[in-house]
Order: structure tokens, then C-alpha cells, then sequence
């Protein structure tokens, strides 16, 4: 399986309420069981400076940033959060399993927010570069069993309270993700029971560790 110092960077994306942040700890869990070095992050967010953006861009109005400042504070948040947590778990051979990345912007602020993809992917390709994930899994569900299932945990709602339109865009937007880059992402049915897509989502990051 899994050589020593051999690191792996996967990522959790979708929707609202698709239970990322609970198969992320899950997974994390596990994969510390087998004795793996493994680092649990999030965005936005994951380390002090990003985390102290993480308020303002989930907290508030839903009009309160545009959709191109949406996209400048994540990445400022994304440049910190690579550089010191990222990189220096991947440097010394871990596994980072991190809820949400870089393409959450590409659905957020792009395809459903209206941000230009060549803008995004610029700043993509200057702050992410050469740091992109080995493994995307996208927790797939309809948008309406997303925002109900949102609505039950309370909590963070700006982007929640975005509009059913909204998010109808930023489902196809992962599915577009995925078609594009089908050799780095798996499309997982978060409709199924917990379990069973914990099992879905395991198989799919041991299949990369034993490549």
C-alpha cells in the first residue's frame, strides 16, 4: 500500500449539506487508525489568518460582497492557508484531507456567482500552481435536499441563503468539474445513507494510496 513520506492531497467538494465536514472528520479518523500522518483542514479557513476571514465570508447579508470580492478574500485566505499548512503536511509526507478547496471557487463565485473563469483561473494557477489535489471527491445530492438538510444544522448561512437558482448552478458546476477532470475527481450520491458513502469515499482514497 501507502510508501513512507509518500503524501496525498484530497479534497471534499459540493454542495450544501452533501455531509462533507462529517466524512472529512470520518475519514480523517480512520485513516489515523492505520497509523497515517494525516492533516484535517478546511476552507475557507485552516489556519489563524484564513480563519479570521472565514466570518466575514460566511456570516451576513447575501449581498454583502460581490461576487469578485468573494473571490480575492478566498484566495488571500487560500494563499495563507497553502502556504502555512498545506505545503509544509505535504513536505513531510502526509495525507490532507481538506473540506473544501479551490474548486468551490470555480462553482461559487464563477459559474454560479458570474465571476469570468479566466479570472479565476488565473488567480488559481498563481496561488494554488503546482499544489493541486491528487484526489477531488464531490458529495453530489439535489439542491433542495442540500438547503433543507443546511437548514437543520443552523449555523453559517450567507451562501445558503443565496436562492434555490443559486444553488441549482453550483451543483452543475461540480458536475461540469468532475467531467472535466474525471481522472482526479469521484462524483459520490450523498443521498445514500451515511455509511455507505463513507465506504464510497475510503474506497476511493485507498485506491489512490495503493496506486
Amino acid at each position: 500500500m501507502r510508501q513512507a513520506g509518500r503524501s496525498l492531497f484530497v479534497t471534499l467538494e459540493g454542495g450544501e449539506g452533501g455531509g462533507k465536514s462529517t466524512q472529512a472528520r470520518r475519514l480523517t479518523e480512520t485513516l489515523r487508525g492505520r497509523g497515517l500522518d494525516v492533516e484535517l483542514t478546511r476552507e475557507p479557513g485552516g489556519s489563524p489568518a484564513a480563519e479570521a476571514l472565514r466570518p466575514l465570508l460566511l456570516t451576513g447579508d447575501a449581498a454583502r460582497w460581490s461576487p469578485q470580492a468573494e473571490t480575492l478574500l478566498m484566495y488571500a485566505g487560500r494563499d495563507d492557508h497553502l502556504n502555512a499548512v498545506i505545503r509544509p503536511a505535504l513536505a513531510r509526507g502526509a495525507i490532507v484531507i481538506c473540506d473544501r478547496f479551490a474548486d468551490s471557487t470555480e462553482a461559487y463565485q464563477g459559474a454560479a456567482g458570474g465571476m469570468p473563469p479566466e479570472f479565476i483561473g488565473v488567480l488559481r494557477k498563481a496561488v494554488v500552481g503546482a499544489t493541486e489535489p491528487d484526489l477531488t471527491l464531490i458529495f453530489d445530492l439535489p439542491p433542495e435536499e442540500g438547503l433543507r438538510r443546511a437548514g437543520l444544522r443552523g449555523g453559517e448561512a450567507r451562501f445558503e441563503s443565496k436562492g434555490i437558482a443559486y444553488h441549482r448552478r453550483l451543483r452543475a458546476a461540480f458536475l461540469d468539474i468532475a467531467r472535466r477532470d474525471a481522472a482526479r475527481c469521484v462524483v459520490i450520491d450523498a443521498t445514500l445513507d451515511p455509511d455507505t458513502v463513507f465506504r464510497t469515499a475510503l474506497a476511493a482514497i485507498d485506491a489512490k494510496l495503493g496506486a
